[in-house]
């Protein structure tokens, strides 16, 4: 297959940048698509081509399939980056881009559906001999039929909605009457958020910690997977750093985990990237939460790691051209960590904050820190969207410099005019149960964030 001409980037903000960019470097043209909310975006500014598909709300124009079908055919493109978010993970939509003779950069539309739904995904890891967190077999029905299952597995369980994701269609119970009081509840904002009620159950593995293990395949079937991210700094199951290697998992298990998900690619018959989620449990089990058929917000933090343009590689497989690198290429260079900084006000339950940045200080410029960002000066935030404004992101020979660096660079940092999360993120790396690498998914709502709640009501 002849190498695309032109790709038309289904996304905006940051990642829309970083796509644009790749493109750029690899001689081929970009075309924007933006909502009118974004019009004077950083990304529409250095695309090829602009074009504006809809209003401010995202089902009005980044969630606008047909528009952005069209816009791709009338602008000539050859394919389509979904970045993260929004269209990446619909199956419907690359489905829709394969009848229009359009390359979806991404995996198929039967593997994204199949691995979307997260019942199905556990059966599928299952089979292909992954171990999965125990948990019901099927989607439950009612919430009699969740009780008897609950009882077999033992409190505490977690409700989850098999098309979830964000931490939306999740809730964790702790006997039989706060299940059933909640199951009609996880039911419907399943409904809201996903267009589909199915809920299944899972057993919660407590002390534990997130490490997920990105891969990359090409057409040619071969794998290659990346050191692992350790993301257990979490609140409401969304992600706040992130960072790799982890210092707690061996060289042995490394391999062991790649091993596995390679197997689990194959058995799908994957293609392009996509992240193998799991539980570690104290004593180093491992089991198999989900997987994300799409690049991650935080690829940035492998990239650093190992020297790899993931961006750059999903566009090359996608037109049919075999890994850059082979698994002997993917080593442990340096240590990378990632805080993402979010328009939102710590203070007051984590709220949104839209308004017009009237200051920005990105301290770029030192060996070991990069900021992904499509902010360049005086912005507005608009209302609409995820509330990340940028990712800041440090590199160095090991973790006790790189947490130096990151406490260097988010005192640096400046964004006037918004409230951010930065001062949170500032603390939190300072916090000893991070610094010791002792933290785990529970760690931040039980523990570090009413400490710190209650010392700055005092300030």
């Amino acid at each position: 297959m002849i190498m695309f001409k032109k790709v038309l980037v289904a996304n905006r903000g940051e990642i829309a940048v970083q796509i644009i960019r790749n493109l750029r470097e690899l001689g081929l043209r970009s075309v924007a698509v933006y909502s009118t909310a974004d019009r004077d975006a950083y990304f529409t500014q250095i695309a090829d081509e602009a074009v504006c598909i809809g209003g401010p709300l995202p089902a009005d124009s980044y969630l606008n399939m047909k528009e952005i079908i069209s816009t791709a055919c009338l602008t000539g493109s050859d394919a389509i980056h979904p970045g993260y978010g929004f269209l990446s993970e619909n199956a419907q939509f690359a489905q829709m881009c394969a009848e229009c003779d359009l390359t979806f950069i991404g995996p198929a539309s039967n593997v994204i559906e199949q691995m979307g739904d997260k019942a199905s995904a556990r059966a599928v890891m299952k089979a292909a001999g992954v171990p999965v967190i125990p948990g019901s077999s099927a989607v439950l029905s009612d919430a009699e039929s969740a009780v008897a299952v609950a009882t077999d597995l033992g409190y505490p369980v977690m409700l989850k909605a098999t098309a979830g994701g964000g931490g939306k269609g999740m809730r964790v119970v702790a006997n039989d009457d706060e299940l059933r009081k909640c199951f009609d509840d996880v039911q419907r904002e399943a409904n809201l958020s996903f267009g589909a009620d199915s809920v299944y159950m899972e057993k919660v593995i407590t002390n534990a910690k997130h490490i997920e293990m990105q891969v990359m395949a090409d057409s040619f079937g071969h794998v290659v997977y990346f050191p692992e991210r350790d993301c257990s700094l979490q609140r409401h199951h969304q992600k706040l750093i992130e960072e790799s290697p982890s210092s707690m998992v061996t060289a042995e298990e490394r391999e062991q985990l790649g091993d596995l998900v390679i197997k689990a690619c194959h058995a799908i018959d994957y293609r392009n990237t996509g992240t193998f989620e799991f539980l570690m449990d104290r004593d180093h089990h491992f089991y198999f939460m989900e997987m994300n058929t799409r690049l991650q917000v935080e690829h940035t933090v492998t990239e650093e790691v190992t020297g790899v343009n993931l961006i750059a590689a999903q566009i090359l497989v996608a037109a049919g051209k075999p890994l850059p690198w082979t698994q002997d290429d993917i080593t442990i260079r340096q240590y990378a960590l990632e805080c993402r900084i979010n328009a939102e006000n710590p203070r007051a339950g984590f709220l949104p904050s839209a308004g017009k940045i009237t200051a920005l200080v990105l301290p770029t410029g030192t060996l070991g820190v990069r900021i992904d960002t499509s902010l360049v000066g005086p912005a507005t935030i608009a209302p609409y969207y995820d509330s990340m404004i940028s990712k800041v992101i440090v590199s160095a020979m090991d973790r006790h410099r790189a947490l130096r660096r990151m406490d260097r660079v988010l005192g640096e940092l400046r964004v006037d005019g918004v409230a951010t999360n930065q001062e949170f993120l500032g603390d939190l790396v300072h916090a000893p149960a991070f610094v010791n690498d002792d933290s785990t998914i529970d760690y931040v709502e039980t523990d570090f964030l009413p400490r710190w709640l209650k010392e700055h009501e005092q300030i």
